[in-house]
């Protein structure tokens, strides 16, 4: 069968970004906001009692709410990210981030409502049993009251945010847009590549010296406009932190943790077994950069396909989604069915074309109860583990499409558990399916990407933004000092291991200028790690299906300790899950390191 590269956006709202469907829809929820709101001002616990009907509409309100503008920014930022030059989408998406702030002010509002319940109106409102499947997102919200201030310091927060928070946010991207960036093929020939398409490049096959100048105009063409990505970062943190301390903490951990509800503890023990394990990953990256032909380490050979041989390792996007189809089929003929119709429904945006953002990504549509995902596909197999990842997503959202909107707001760090693991598949099947001794370490390359970016590269983003935000809580850091908080934490994490860094990473990785994710780095390793421990009982069940939507299913019901212990029978705080982990690399690497030393 042949599946379509392009993405169907039509089929949520008719006519692109002037879709008189979406501004229906816009007009929609500013009613709803209004009624909500007149309801939420006038509800009295004692007049609600014993059935608390009235309390019950106002929780359905509030998540239809959040559910429709949801929905809206889904499609609009699809629209922007498909053509970053779309002026029209940064307008609509202006108009629903004032919804966003009035409906965070309404929320606001409600959760100080639940702060003044007595304890045990409380109790008995969450004991309800059109309340029961949301009782621990109230419960949770109820807390989250007590550090809220008034309603109008509240409300200005929320308003500055618009402009200033969020302004900084989309600021960056509409930077990112203009860059383009030069790259000299192989018959001399100079191209002018966006940002999203340099980045391709980077991890595509090509002659090292190639790779190299590459690297050098990638690095420069960020240095030549530090100054602006430094504003854009500095007053980012500025109001984050601003906000915190607001809110009673200088500690700029204490959210992030929060976010993803897991504790220090648990951070602290995941990381140290990662900095106890990075020399493995650094001996196998020796070995690699010896099988690519070169005496020394640089900064864009880790994430360079490894090309023994004549094996290329390229797949057509058809050839891409049955293999992932097929493989899934192996672990859960749900994750199949779900792939297929995926494909077969137009959800996916996969053709390689100018003028699309960097990266990829998977949004779920709360209402049509659809995903949409976001990648640009060449061929190569981590292009293939890219798709299954996003998959991963996508299953993760339809599994718990029939719950309540509050109880699909899973953290971060569980989300990438069902990407990951998806991925994991896929990496697998891919080296069993290589026919030669050149094309398996190809292909267990292409795996190790994973551990890389997770043990290494996330590690030295992860060290870098805590040094940052330390040093953002005294003064606004310079272009320089940024760049050698980079360089300082990727040594770090890389062990002194390469020759060439990547000084400007902290301005060309989106992830830092996230304005409502603080902290976009540690969940990756999280997800990581947990999926890793998934999959390694996944082969060892018999109803590994059954048992792994029922931990999908519980992602946003309870803490993650919680969740490990109820699912997995583990605790997090204690290094013995996260070494299972390691365990299952450590298998890769000595499959690598046994099958390449003859070639050396």
């Amino acid at each position: 069968m042949s599946y379509s590269e392009t993405w169907d956006l039509e089929s949520i709202f008719p006519g692109g970004i002037d879709s008189p469907a979406l501004q229906t829809k816009i007009t929609t929820i500013q009613k709803q906001l209004k009624e909500t709101q007149a309801t939420l001002t006038n509800w009295r616990a004692d007049a609600d009692t014993p059935a608390f009907d009235w309390f019950v509409q106002i929780v359905n309100d509030l998540q239809r709410l959040q559910a429709g503008l949801a929905q809206c920014q889904v499609f609009v930022v699809a629209i922007q990210s498909a053509d970053a030059r779309n002026t029209k989408a940064n307008t609509v998406l202006n108009q629903l981030y004032q919804l966003d702030n009035q409906i965070e002010q309404l929320m606001t509002q409600f959760k100080k409502h639940l702060v003044a319940l007595p304890t045990d109106t409380f109790t008995a409102i969450i004991a309800q049993p059109d309340l029961q499947a949301v009782a621990f997102n109230l419960t949770e919200m109820r807390k989250q009251g007590l550090a809220l201030l008034d309603d109008q310091t509240e409300a200005l927060i929320n308003n500055l945010a618009v402009d200033g928070f969020q302004g900084w946010s989309d600021h960056y991207d509409t930077l990112v847009n203009e860059l383009t960036v030069t790259y000299i093929d192989a018959d001399g020939t100079s191209h002018q590549l966006s940002a999203g398409q340099a980045q391709n490049m980077l991890a595509a096959d090509m002659p090292n010296e190639q790779r190299a100048n590459l690297m050098a105009n990638w690095e420069q063409t960020w240095a030549d406009h530090a100054a602006p990505f430094a504003d854009t970062l500095n007053h980012l943190a500025g109001f984050r932190l601003q906000d915190y301390q607001a809110h009673g903490t200088t500690d700029f951990l204490r959210k992030p943790l929060d976010l993803n509800r897991m504790s220090r503890a648990t951070l602290d023990t995941m990381y140290q077994v990662v900095a106890d394990h990075q020399e493995m990953l650094l001996k196998y990256l020796q070995r690699k950069v010896a099988l690519m032909g070169k005496t020394q380490l640089d900064w864009q050979d880790v994430e360079a396909p490894l090309t023994l041989g004549a094996a290329t390792n390229t797949q057509t996007y058809d050839e891409a989604a049955e293999f992932v189809i097929s493989n899934f089929q192996k672990f859960s003929p749900k994750m199949a069915a779900l792939a297929r119709y995926a494909f077969e429904h137009r959800w996916i945006e996969a053709e390689n074309r100018p003028n699309k953002r960097p990266g990829g990504y998977m949004d779920n549509l709360p209402e049509t109860q659809e995903s949409r995902i976001f990648m640009t596909f060449t061929g190569s197999p981590n292009d293939t583990a890219t798709l299954a990842h996003e998959l991963g997503h996508a299953f993760h959202a339809d599994v718990i499409k029939d719950l309540p909107f509050w109880r699909q707001d899973y953290t971060m760090n569980v989300a990438e558990t069902a990407s990951t693991f998806a991925e994991l598949i896929v990496a697998d099947a891919n080296v069993k399916a290589a026919k030669s001794t050149p094309a398996k370490l190809n292909l267990l390359d292409a795996k190790m990407q994973n551990p890389l970016a997770m043990f290494l590269d996330i590690r030295a983003r992860y060290l870098f933004e805590t040094s940052f935000y330390r040093e953002r809580q005294q003064h606004p850091v310079t272009p320089d000092e940024l760049s050698a908080l980079m360089l300082t934490a990727q040594k770090n994490a890389y062990g002194n291991a390469l020759t060439t860094y990547h000084p400007m990473f902290w301005a060309s990785k989106l992830h830092f200028y996230i304005s409502d994710v603080p902290f976009y780095n540690f969940p990756y390793t999280f997800g990581y790690l947990f999926s890793l421990g998934i999959y390694a009982q996944a082969k060892k069940s018999d109803h590994f299906e059954d048992q792994y939507i029922a931990l999908l299913r519980d992602t946003a019901n309870m803490s993650t300790e919680a969740l490990a212990k109820k699912h997995l029978g583990v605790d997090l705080t204690k290094p013995d899950f996260w070494l299972a982990g390691v365990s299952l690399i450590r298998r890769d690497i000595d499959e690598f390191m046994a099958l390449s030393a003859p070639l050396l």
